[in-house]
């Protein structure tokens, strides 16, 4: 808690600091740009990346606000999980509220990128009082189950076999790579990233060890253990948020309509859904760029969210 208690007392606008949040299981990891006590957002990162997904964002947005980027359980620089457990989706939406509780912060806006998106969506159905913004960068805010129930089934079976054979298997010491070696495999697995966007998650992905790096995420996190929704289900919980929300899509992101993918079916019905339940609070912004456009290319969104953050301003100023 030391750490915590630092920052606090930090009245730079311009800072950067690094945090651990206790948990039983360890700790979960975070960094914060800005004063503590300017008005919150909670940055939260896509599957398999980290924190420093928000580098190159962050320093373009609103100077009066405190903005923490958190490390989800198994990713970046925060613990993983005790032996046995497998990490569910879920997990990722408690673990905001153990954040949110440390700090204190009873209403805040959440930003969430891809995977993000999907925990930030969640956490405002379920605690809905606390979210006053909602931006969703590359994300519906939901990832819906496959409509074909053998899918659905065969998922599950995965992530218990592969969990399993983790467990069963001797356990190997992570394999050291060369910086170029560690990098290049980053990129052919995710070729929306730019060799900079790379280097970034590079920096918190991975840990220096003699005769390279090791990345530093849970073998068992790539079991994806997604807790899935029906997209009649997610249709009827949007309808619990109370929160303004942004969508900002990339037209060459994972939700190309010119891209194979099995999230074209609820696409259009959680469009509709969150124009028809927050009608003038939601706004839907398609960009150029792909799936890691806010890391890549920030400039192209920063001038899209500071205008949404600062636009109960606006209006105030109207009047």
């Amino acid at each position: 808690m030391s750490s915590l208690l630092k920052w606090s007392s930090l009245p730079m606008a311009g800072m950067v600091s690094e945090l651990k949040f206790p948990v039983p299981w360890g700790h979960i990891a975070a960094k914060a740009w800005g004063s503590p006590q300017g008005r919150p957002v909670l940055c939260l990162h896509g599957w398999l990346d980290n924190a420093n997904t928000f580098n190159r964002l962050i320093p373009l947005l609103p100077k009066d606000y405190c903005y923490m980027a958190m490390d989800f359980g198994g990713h970046g620089l925060s613990s993983h999980r005790p032996a046995g457990f497998p990490y569910h989706f879920l997990d990722y939406v408690s673990e905001v509220r153990r954040v949110t509780a440390a700090l204190k912060w009873n209403r805040f806006t959440l930003m969430g990128h891809s995977l993000g998106g999907t925990v930030a969506g969640m956490f405002s159905c379920v605690f809905p009082e606390m979210v006053e913004k909602l931006i969703l960068v590359e994300s519906y805010g939901f990832f819906p189950a496959p409509q074909e129930h053998d899918m659905w089934l065969e998922s599950k079976r995965k992530v218990v076999e592969n969990v399993l054979s983790l467990e069963q298997n001797k356990p190997q010491p992570p394999k050291v790579r060369s910086p170029q070696e560690a990098l290049q495999r980053l990129l052919q697995a995710n070729s929306h990233l730019t060799e900079e966007s790379g280097r970034i998650l590079l920096q918190r992905g991975a840990t220096e060890v003699p005769g390279g790096m090791v990345y530093n995420r849970d073998m068992r996190v790539l079991t994806h253990n997604q807790d899935f929704l029906t997209l009649e289900q997610s249709v009827s919980f949007l309808s619990k948020i109370r929160a303004s929300v942004l969508m900002i899509i990339a037209r060459d992101g994972i939700f190309n309509p010119k891209t194979e993918n099995v999230a074209k079916y609820f696409v259009k019905p959680l469009r509709e859904a969150f124009q028809s339940n927050l009608k003038e609070h939601f706004q839907l912004v398609e960009v150029n760029g792909n799936h890691f456009v806010h890391l890549n290319e920030p400039e192209v969104v920063a001038g899209l969210i500071n205008n949404f953050l600062k636009q109960d301003q606006i209006d105030k100023a109207k009047l």
